[in-house]
């Protein structure tokens, strides 16, 4: 049992590893190429894509930090969750995807784990509309039922049903993580174009 209890802190940490670095380094990723193409054609460095660069390389050393601390102490007061959506909007419009953010119901507090699930999805559907989607735009909706935590992002890009999308290491530790709290996840590519991910969590203690 102890053995057990280990080995799934360990594949936790290193999804949370993964959602975090994956996400900021692919907006550092970006930003770097603005600077280097306005550099080339101006003559200078950009303001504004440094300064990008500088807020995503400070936003993954605090996730990094945060979750590491979890292996010292049991508490962990920088986790991250839905409160901290729009940061994470902020810095995916600052790599060039618009987004757009709806939240309906009413919101509340949520157990840790939901709460830090729910963020995480939304991280790692966004990575990927940066890194897949081409010019799109993303819609990322969170809905809080009494029963249920909804959270979505869905894309105007460039999947299709007609060339299903090969799950990679992103979309597998999203399912583990959804499934690992009983919810349901749905991730496929719209009939009218684009892709959708749908991540349901039950809440425990609801009425």
């Amino acid at each position: 049992m102890a053995l057990r209890r280990a080995g799934e802190e360990r594949l936790r940490i290193a999804r949370d590893l993964h959602d975090s670095l994956t996400h900021s380094i692919s907006v550092i990723k970006v930003q770097a190429g603005i600077a280097v193409h306005l550099a080339r054609k101006q003559g200078d460095e950009p303001p504004a894509a440094l300064l990008a660069i500088q807020e995503a390389s400070g936003a993954a050393m605090r996730e990094l930090r945060a979750t590491l601390e979890v292996l010292r102490s049991p508490g962990d007061g920088d986790r991250v969750g839905l409160a901290r959506l729009g940061e994470l909007a902020e810095r995916t419009r600052a790599a060039g995807v618009p987004v757009r953010v709806a939240v309906t119901g009413q919101p509340r507090d949520l157990p840790a784990e939901v709460d830090q699930a729910g963020y995480r999805v939304v991280q790692e559907a966004l990575t990927n509309v940066a890194r897949h989607a081409g010019s799109a735009t993303a819609r990322v909706h969170v809905e809080y039922a009494p029963a249920w935590l909804t959270v979505s992002v869905t894309d105007d890009g460039q999947a299709s049903p007609e060339k299903p999308v090969t799950p990679g290491v992103g979309l597998r530790g999203m399912r583990e993580r959804v499934t690992g709290l009983g919810g349901t996840l749905h991730a496929a590519a719209d009939d009218e174009g684009g892709f959708t991910v749908r991540a349901t969590f039950p809440v425990r203690g609801a009425a």
